[in-house]
């Protein structure tokens, strides 16, 4: 029993990481520009699905494939960004409107890709795929010890970014007062340009380790709506430190769940505790 316990914390620990790499690009859209991007889940795909053809045609190693394909989002993001800011944004109609936009990306995207690969289920291979490391009785299988490291350094990369460099500070800025920056001769918009486009980049990395945890078909991407903005909102608005232990604590409670009681359980034992949560802390675990 106690093995059984010990292995379900560690793979609800490697799963919240992989958690935190889906979400760290809706915690800098959403949580700090108030950007609610339902696309965000599509970006996810279509990054697992470029690892896919990069790994399938050319053998390229998928967390590879996804670091070689951040420029391409970063660009992709940006012109989103600008077409939802000429179009809503600046006239103020970026409540229903922008989400109207947005649902309609998330829905071409996945007619796209089902035209394209059709609904089967599409996979890569790596070295680490299927063999697992022990420390103990714990068991860390490589495919989540993997994903779990790129969200560590993907996170802990943007909190420095927004820390200790001019943009990442003038991003924490236009989320509190962008009349300061415009004082200051910094355009707020050409800063959200910027974060919205490090925001779907991001997403397109966690989707390259989302095909390395599983095989993917493109309607999987509705999965990890309702879960990311959860944790976002969990760990508090802007908040990537709350970001990261909100999605470690949904994947052990999950992991837990799943493992004692059965899967089915797992997603509604983690939103209960995101309402209890959130009826005790409505700002959530880390928020200002």
């Amino acid at each position: 029993m106690l093995s059984l316990l010990v292995n379900a914390i560690v793979a609800g620990v490697l799963l919240g990481g992989f958690y935190a790499a889906v979400s760290v690009g809706l915690a800098l859209s959403f949580g700090m520009l108030d950007i609610a991007n339902l696309a965000h889940p599509a970006f996810i795909i279509l990054g697992s699905f470029t690892a896919y053809i990069l790994n399938a045609r050319f053998g390229i190693d998928p967390v590879l494939s996804g670091v070689l394909g951040l420029p391409f989002f970063y660009l992709l993001g940006s012109a989103i960004y600008q077409i939802y800011h000429f179009s809503f944004e600046r006239r103020g109609e970026e409540a229903l409107q922008g989400l109207s936009f947005f649902f309609g990306i998330l829905f071409i995207t996945e007619v796209a890709l089902i035209l394209i690969f059709g609904v089967d289920y599409r996979f890569v291979t790596a070295s680490y795929i299927g063999p697992s490391v022990y420390i103990g009785d714990a068991e860390l299988p490589l495919r989540m010890l993997v994903p779990f490291l790129v969200a560590i350094v993907m996170v802990g990369g943007l909190q420095l970014f927004l820390s200790k460099t001019f943009i990442g500070r003038a991003i924490l800025a236009v989320s509190q007062d962008d009349l300061a920056l415009r004082l200051m001769s910094i355009r707020p918009r050409r800063i959200k340009n910027i974060a919205f486009a490090i925001s779907i980049a991001t997403a397109s990395l966690a989707g390259a380790c989302l095909i390395i945890i599983q095989p993917v078909e493109p309607s999987i991407g509705r999965d990890y709506i309702g879960r990311v903005f959860a944790i976002v909102v969990l760990g508090g608005m802007g908040s990537f430190p709350g970001m990261l232990a909100a999605a470690m604590l949904i994947g052990v409670m999950e992991s837990l769940t799943a493992t004692f009681y059965g899967p089915s359980w797992s997603p509604a034992v983690a939103f209960g505790f995101l309402l209890l949560t959130l009826a005790v802390r409505p700002a959530g675990l880390m928020g200002r």
